[in-house]
């Protein structure tokens, strides 16, 4: 196990395996006898297989209910000038969440998916209250740009707390989980993420995040190309140190819980940027990982369509979104649902008495 790792996140990295062939191709043979020309519902049908994979039986279950987990937690190289946003909008936003006012609360109760804020590296403390799981890690990370965001140690804690948190979701009867963030900052350690793992240049996965002007664009740029040049040992190194040297807290407990989520055999759909480059964490650790994972949506930031591309995905949703939060994932859910939902209770031309051609 890399960097001797122990607990939640070794436990679920063991449990992770391909997708179930024969259920796979059971769900092909019956989408061939269902009262339809064969290949007229597109990628309905791939992922109607794919979920029959996952759980290893055909039809699959359906996906529902969904758990959405935000992931919150601040970075160091907000000092950088990365972002106009000011640090504490990061705890506002928790708050902001927890009170149910958020654009993924208002997605989730539209799809009656459950909202699970989890602190793993807010900068300031943050009380006890409903919805919140306080799973600190460190008070935010270091500035990437100058050292490492985090050390082996806190990565692998936070890659633990993730792969938790989704046992956890699963144990208390979430059929599909959601990768949901929150970091004021937290585009510009994707994008470092995302080049390190691609080899894509910062210069073409680095976005404007929150809608930075041309100026801050650069910076950011700048600040992703000192940051590749700095941690050349750590990248060289694999995928935790990688991780360490370039992410931060949420990104790395989202990590944890796509894994966590493939050891549960549940579909893990996966939202925009920040998640995609947690998935090439993942799936850098475990390619089967990405038998269990549906990409949500496809995000406006460059670096998604990046990641993406080199995981093999085709996203289920394109609206040029690019909030976070998991709302674009959320806002696929009920895709995955009718994917299910046509193998489970779709007519065949033997059962409907419909003529074949």
């Amino acid at each position: 196990m890399e960097d001797g790792q122990t607990g939640a996140f070794a436990a679920a990295l063991a449990r992770v395996g391909p997708a179930d062939a024969a259920a796979m191709a059971e769900a092909v043979a019956l989408d061939r006898r269902l009262t339809k020309p064969a290949g007229a519902l597109g990628r309905l049908e791939t992922l109607a297989a794919q979920l029959c994979g996952i759980a290893g039986t055909c039809p699959p279950p359906l996906p529902t209910p969904a758990a959405v987990a935000v992931f919150a937690g601040d970075h160091g190289v907000v000092a950088e000038g990365v972002t106009p946003w000011p640090q504490e909008v990061t705890a506002q936003m928790v708050a902001n969440f927890c009170a149910g006012g958020a654009a993924i609360n208002v997605l989730a109760r539209q799809t009656g998916s459950r909202v699970l804020v989890v602190d793993v590296g807010v900068a300031s403390p943050l009380e006890p209250r409903p919805g919140l799981a306080l799973r600190k890690v460190a008070a935010g990370t270091g500035d990437l740009a100058t050292g490492p965001a985090m050390t082996i140690a806190q990565a692998t804690a936070a890659l633990d707390v993730g792969a938790e948190v989704a046992a956890e979701l699963v144990a208390d009867e979430a059929a599909a989980l959601v990768t949901g963030e929150m970091g004021i900052g937290n585009t510009t350690p994707a994008a470092a993420l995302i080049a390190a793992f691609t080899g894509r240049s910062p210069a073409e996965v680095t976005g404007r995040g929150t809608g930075v002007d041309d100026h801050t664009l650069a910076v950011k740029v700048g600040v992703v190309e000192r940051a590749l040049a700095l941690h050349g040992a750590a990248i060289a190194a694999g995928p935790v140190p990688t991780l360490a040297a370039l992410g931060g807290l949420e990104i790395a407990a989202l990590a944890g819980f796509v894994i966590g989520g493939a050891a549960a055999r549940v579909p893990v759909v996966v939202d925009g940027v920040i998640a995609d480059a947690a998935l090439l964490v993942a799936a850098a650790l475990a390619p089967d990982v990405l038998a269990c994972c549906v990409a949500g949506h496809r995000s406006h930031e460059p670096g998604a369509t990046a990641a993406l591309d080199r995981l093999g995905l085709a996203p289920v949703l394109d609206l040029g979104m690019r909030l976070g939060e998991g709302s674009g994932a959320c806002l696929a859910l009920p895709v995955v649902e009718a994917a299910a939902r046509l193998l489970r209770e779709m007519a065949t031309f033997d059962s409907a008495g419909v003529s074949e051609k």
